[in-house]
């Protein structure tokens, strides 16, 4: 089964990091990575840009509206994700707590939902 393990964590406290303690982490998360797949468990991931370069946008009565930033003002900010393969929630909850920022912030680990298969209806010539 499939786990989104979405990485937050608080920009303040990376911003306050010296260079080599932001190279260091970079480094153990990339070892992560190296671990997690060696052993299947890594499907896809990747860091994120700051949120001073997200962009939100929402369709409200057939309107399409943007904004600069995220959706809502949050104590920490998304900063990357691990999708990863798990047989189950535990071992999920196992393979979540090995990753490197989990220190700094939080972990909300989702399993993936799947999508029914696409209707046949109208797919006939």
């Amino acid at each position: 089964m499939k786990y989104l393990a979405l990485v937050y964590y608080q920009e303040s406290l990376i911003d306050a990091m010296s260079e080599r303690e932001w190279h260091s982490l970079n480094q153990e998360c990339i070892r992560c990575v190296e671990r997690l797949s060696e052993q299947g468990h890594f499907v896809a991931g990747q860091a994120l840009q700051p949120v001073a370069n997200a962009t939100t946008v929402r369709v409200r009565d057939g309107e399409v509206l943007i904004s600069d930033g995220p959706f809502a003002e949050t104590k920490e900010q998304l900063a990357g994700f691990y999708l990863l393969e798990a047989r189950d929630l535990n071992q999920a909850l196992q393979l979540a707590g090995r990753i490197p920022p989990a220190r700094l912030g939080s972990i909300e680990l989702r399993p993936v939902r799947e999508l029914p298969p696409k209707d046949r209806q109208g797919d006939e010539r």
